[in-house]
């Protein structure tokens, strides 16, 4: 295909952004070209002034630009994708605003056009933890891939438990591909790169300066068939994650919580307005997506578990759900002593049935 040295160094041009490269590429046809395009020639091209038509012309640095950045790449083991290749995914080709390039590690897979984003706060409640870790898992374990964006929080939940669960997982980030943010989820960058993807719009040795995450948002929900939205409070990141899935007509799903939690009043505030589907399972945002996502349905896991259950130890696992509940509430519903609901507990625990939390909480984990 093109060029990717030429590319580069026409993104480097001051004022230049995504919807005038794909416009000066639809006129000439080839990024060389534009290179050595007059100013004349140039300004024909909608959207090109005078201004900019010079800036193409007299970019000096732009060659030394692009050799630095394909150096740095070539360093990790990155890699570029442009809008112009077919591995370029068609779910973000098909937005209002997509990047002309990606700086990548990893690769996209065809399977990829079912994705759906999980996003939420940094500093999430146990609930909302939870309910990432039981989203991602299912989705994956569906076949899904799960989308995010590596920052602290739900994002970093979602990716490890889709990693954990043997599953596909991308994640956009808002700098450089050798700039890992936050730095401590470095090793998870890299475990993301061998699994999946790790992609990004901004060069090598960019920071996260706070301007690039709502540009990152867009990439996330632009990749995804829907955006899960877990826990956030009313001006976080993931309400402009959810407004950019809105805009590119994507769905848009939230998870109800506490009406008294400032982290679940986005979701709520989502649900309220009717600009999002309450979803409590899996299942909801399978129905919400019609056709496409039917065969998915006929796969969703069997109501009894795949292991044999004594009669007790079935009589506690079905007090159990989503939410976790204590040893104490536990073992009186079960009409048992304390002692025989842990040791009932304990072996659904051995055989990957229930996860027990700090205080004697357990919750079910199929």
């Amino acid at each position: 295909m093109f060029k990717v040295r030429d590319l580069l160094t026409l993104s480097s041009v001051p004022r230049i952004g995504p919807h005038k490269i794909r416009a000066l590429i639809t006129h000439f046809h080839d990024p060389s070209a534009i290179l050595k395009a007059s100013p004349r020639d140039l300004i024909r091209v909608p959207g090109i002034d005078k201004k900019l038509a010079s800036n193409i012309v007299h970019n000096k640095g732009g060659e030394k630009f692009a050799d630095e950045q394909l150096k740095r790449l070539n360093r990790i083991g990155g890699r570029i994708l442009t809008i112009w290749d077919s591995e370029y995914p068609d779910l973000l080709k098909k937005t209002y605003d997509p990047p002309a390039l990606l700086y990548m590690l990893g690769h996209f897979m065809s399977n990829d056009k079912n994705s759906i984003a999980i996003v939420g706060t940094r500093h999430p409640s146990l609930y909302g933890q939870m309910t990432a870790e039981i989203f991602a898992r299912e989705l994956v374990e569906l076949g899904l891939t799960v989308v995010s964006g590596l920052a602290r929080g739900i994002d970093t939940q979602a990716h490890q438990t889709a990693l954990k669960s043997k599953g596909r997982t991308i994640a956009v980030i808002g700098s450089g591909l050798d700039v890992p943010y936050p730095p401590e989820n470095r090793k998870l960058l890299e475990a993301i790169a061998e699994q999946g993807a790790v992609v990004s719009e901004f060069p090598m040795g960019a920071k996260p300066d706070a301007t690039n995450f709502p540009r990152r948002n867009r990439i996330i929900s632009g990749l995804s068939l829907g955006t899960v939205i877990v826990e956030s409070g009313e001006d976080g990141g993931a309400m402009i994650t959810a407004s950019t899935a809105l805009d590119q007509n994507r769905e848009v799903f939230a998870v109800p919580g506490n009406i008294t939690e400032k982290r679940s009043a986005g979701p709520n505030k989502l649900i309220r307005e009717g600009r999002a589907k309450l979803v409590q399972r899996v299942q909801d945002i399978l129905e919400e997506l019609g056709p496409q996502m039917r065969h998915l349905l006929k796969k969703e896991r069997a109501i009894d578990p795949p292991v044999e259950l004594t009669l007790f130890e079935r009589n506690v696992l079905n007090i159990l759900g989503d939410q976790p509940v204590q040893i104490d509430t536990i073992s009186e519903l079960a009409e048992t002593s304390t002692a025989d609901a842990l040791v009932n507990l304990l072996s659904l625990e051995f055989k990957g049935l229930v996860r027990q939390l700090p205080g004697k909480m357990f919750v079910r984990q199929w």
